[in-house]
């Protein structure tokens, strides 16, 4: 009950066993993080603000999903969790699971990611079955055993370099543990079937996209289609074949088979494994679980989906809307049943001139309650460079450029039709010449394509009668959506980095270095885009808009705790992918760097004198120093994340220091100098005043808090004079690394100065631009 006073935050701690600590009160330490209470117009959408739900990841993992404590008896006096890895001493999805509470407190769904595996792109081959990372021992507590396979009946998930190249298929008590978990909290669930494909470098199955005698390493579930894909020789697309190849996929599993025990789902057929398996086992395993909110047929099932038997018969499509049903029987009218399409499937096929919305018939079906689109569109082209064509936005990070985007741009606007176009930024028109309808062809164009009638054209004429889609049926969600942290990852949020994947790729014209920024900004473009009425129509069929944001997914939160993963990379090998990732763990407190410096402005009287709309960057934690000027602190700031403060029509103006000239110069067009005539002074600082090693102190945030140093040395210069500087700031070691490198390449570059004058028209410079002078630039 002690009153609040002058910011104190009191922590409070009752009961506190003190005998693991040899019976005395131990030394404690707090890191309080408060939300920057700067003025940014924007600030309304910061990154809590703007996720309403998460995929919950990474969908493997035998016990990840567990709120029961479980652990190998290794031999006597020796045991191992399984599960609880974390000071916390719950079991990691507990203490994750609290993390998301506390740190996205509008999240209200969670998808529910649950994974089998699929061991051959060839759908006919394709054998889809829950694995485990070993069979030869089994946990105390809960052993393993999903749809009635028990660990030692149960395949083994490969081994890359002595370790398995994923987690196994967590088990089903797991799944119905969190279920429960989850909708304690007072959170939705979506369950969300997953297939990882597990073929490693090496394999000898024939690649159907190719003529490759191997196929490429843990591909993406998307590529699943015929022995030979559409399009390549000797391929069984638009035959009779096609529809039996694609019945393989799916097996023979009926609702009938499956019979539920205390907390598991068996089944008849114990040796029989296939798609229809899988989606029924789960639906029955939820409705053990006491029932799901909502419950997908699938995901990202591309390659399947655009197969036909004949001209115009998508076999999977059918097969995905009787699953539709059969699950709707299951859970019951009260779950929402979808199949969440990719990005680039949900709208239709084009093919030689044909357009099928071959997902009409699925969409427009009575038993799927909405519209499932995992969201990975482009919402940017930015290329850093002079000849960027979106140069006139000043920065990616402009949150007007990422809305602008949303829809318009690539995808909307325009097209790029080979590599080369790409690389130049040529550019071309996306028009329909024939029948006046763009947006058939643009894949961004969510509300022409929800809106109106959907006519396919067979051989390139528009039919005369509309597919069962009805204009505005029903409400779209993103059942997936995200941006890695990532450099310019917003030019295509689809690409990830994961060395074991062949699906390994930047983005775009990336540099390769991580960017929480871009992410950030990413999440709240969407939330601000989509939450207003100009951009997001109400229904006239049923109640909401077009988009349902409330329940739309962002890629991803994962079940295990933070900083634990991704530090633990002994326990969890994935842990070194985090670094340029999807993930929102450990980021999600990160404020804007804009309203940190707003909210210093404000404590020195300074609010509306001030533009700070060019500040870009996120920062983690600072602790600033009551005693210190606004001016010390920005300083601080300004030396960690490289940006400059100048003072221009009555106003403070802050600004990056991105190295690229505003104004180019020639010593023709420089001023006169009484007496001197055109005067150019150029000097260089003698070699002994050079910094030759620049050291910083900080602390660590991404692990305990720890303060500890980064350095930068020149080669040259090592023994040379040393800067040093301790910094309040929390940083990761990568951003450490970088504040170190710049300082030091700025100090080099301060060597050399130039003097000169300008004539009156050039009065708009000011210090901090970047000038270039015959070739050369300066920074004023």
């Amino acid at each position: 009950m002690a009153p609040s006073y002058r910011g104190i935050c009191y922590v409070v701690i009752e009961n506190l066993p003190l005998e693991q600590f040899g019976n005395r009160v131990p030394q404690f330490s707090f890191e309080t993080i408060r939300r920057a209470a700067g003025s940014v117009a924007e600030d309304y959408y910061d990154l809590p603000r703007s996720i309403n739900a998460v995929a919950l990841i990474p969908g493997s993992g035998e016990y990840s999903l567990a709120t029961s404590p479980v652990y190998f008896n290794l031999g006597p006096g020796l045991n191992q969790s399984a599960d609880v890895h974390s000071i916390q001493g719950t079991t990691d999805f507990q203490t994750s699971l609290h993390q998301l509470d506390e740190e996205l407190p509008n999240c209200r769904s969670v998808s529910l990611v649950v994974s089998w595996f699929g061991s051959d792109l060839r759908c006919n081959s394709c054998i889809i079955q829950p694995k485990v990372e070993q069979n030869l021992l089994d946990p105390v507590g809960m052993p393993w055993i999903v749809s009635g396979t028990a660990r030692s009946n149960a395949a083994v998930v490969p081994v890359l370099d002595g370790r398995p190249v994923y987690g196994g298929t967590p088990s089903d008590k797991s799944v119905i543990e969190a279920i429960i978990a989850i909708r304690q909290t007072g959170k939705e669930v979506m369950f969300y079937p997953f297939i990882l494909m597990d073929q490693v470098d090496g394999n000898t199955l024939p690649d159907p996209w190719s003529d490759a005698t191997n196929q490429p390493a843990l591909p993406w579930r998307g590529r699943i289609t015929l022995p030979r894909a559409p399009g390549q020789s000797g391929s069984t697309d638009q035959m009779t074949d096609a529809g039996n190849q694609v019945a393989a996929f799916l097996g023979t599993a009926d609702p009938s088979q499956f019979f539920a025990s205390t907390d598991t789902v068996g089944f008849s057929d114990p040796m029989h494994w296939g798609y229809r398996r899988f989606i029924l086992h789960y639906a029955h395993l939820c409705a053990l679980a006491g029932g799901v909110d909502a419950f997908c047929i699938g995901s990202e099932l591309r390659g399947m989906t655009q197969i036909r038997s004949s001209y115009n018969v998508f076999p999977m499509v059918d097969a995905l809307r009787i699953l539709a049903a059969e699950v709707k029987s299951i859970l019951g009218s009260e779950t929402k049943i979808s199949y969440a399409a990719d990005w680039s499937e949900y709208f239709g096929v084009h093919d030689n001139g044909d357009v099928f919305f071959n997902l009409d018939d699925l969409w427009s079906d009575a038993n799927i309650d909405f519209v499932g689109i995992d969201n990975y569109m482009p919402i940017s082209d930015w290329r850093g460079a002079q000849s960027n064509l979106d140069q006139n936005w000043d920065s990616i990070y402009n949150l007007d450029y990422l809305m602008a985007n949303i829809a318009g741009g690539e995808g909307y606007d325009w097209y790029y039709d080979s590599q080369e176009g790409e690389l130049n930024q040529t550019r071309l028109p996306i028009l329909d010449t024939e029948y006046g309808e763009d947006w058939v062809f643009r894949y961004k164009d969510l509300r022409s394509w929800w809106s109106n009638d959907h006519h396919e054209r067979l051989s390139g004429i528009r039919g005369s009668v509309a597919t069962g889609w009805i204009p505005g049926m029903k409400p779209i969600r993103f059942t997936e959506y995200g941006c890695a942290a990532l450099d310019k990852a917003s030019n295509q949020p689809n690409k990830f980095i994961d060395v074991k994947s062949s699906e390994s790729s930047l983005p775009r014209a990336s540099n390769g270095s991580r960017d929480d920024y871009i992410q950030m900004q990413y999440f709240r473009a969407m939330a601000k885009y989509w939450e207003d009425e100009a951009h997001n129509p109400g229904a006239t069929l049923y109640n909401g808009k077009m988009v349902d944001f409330e329940h739309c997914h962002a890629w991803a939160w994962d079940a295990r705790p933070f900083p634990d993963f991704p530090g633990n990379t002994t326990l969890w090998s994935d842990g070194v992918n985090y670094q340029l990732g999807h993930w929102l763990n450990g980021r999600s407190s990160n404020q804007p760097l804009a309203s940190v410096a707003a909210e210093i402005c404000a404590s020195a009287g300074l609010t509306t004198e001030i533009d700070i709309s060019k500040v870009y960057g996120v920062l983690r934690g600072f602790v600033g120093d009551d005693s210190e000027t606004a001016r010390a602190k920005l300083q601080s700031l300004s030396l960690a994340f490289g940006f400059d403060v100048g003072e221009s029509d009555g106003a403070l103006r802050f600004f990056m220091r991105d190295g690229e000239a505003v104004q180019f110069l020639e010593e023709g067009g420089l001023a006169l100098r009484s007496g001197f005539g055109i005067a150019v002074e150029r000097s260089r600082a003698p070699e002994t005043e050079a910094i030759g090693r620049v050291r910083l102190t900080f602390v660590e945030a991404e692990s305990n808090y720890e303060v500890v140093s980064a350095e930068a040395v020149f080669p040259t210069d090592a023994l040379k004079n040393a800067a040093e500087t301790e910094l309040p700031i929390l940083l990761s070691e990568s951003e450490a690394a970088a504040v170190v490198e710049r300082s030091l390449a700025e100090t080099r570059l301060s060597l050399d100065t130039i003097s000169f004058s300008l004539p009156k028209s050039m009065l708009g410079l000011k210090a901090g631009d970047v000038t270039s002078l015959s070739g050369v630039q300066y920074r004023i």
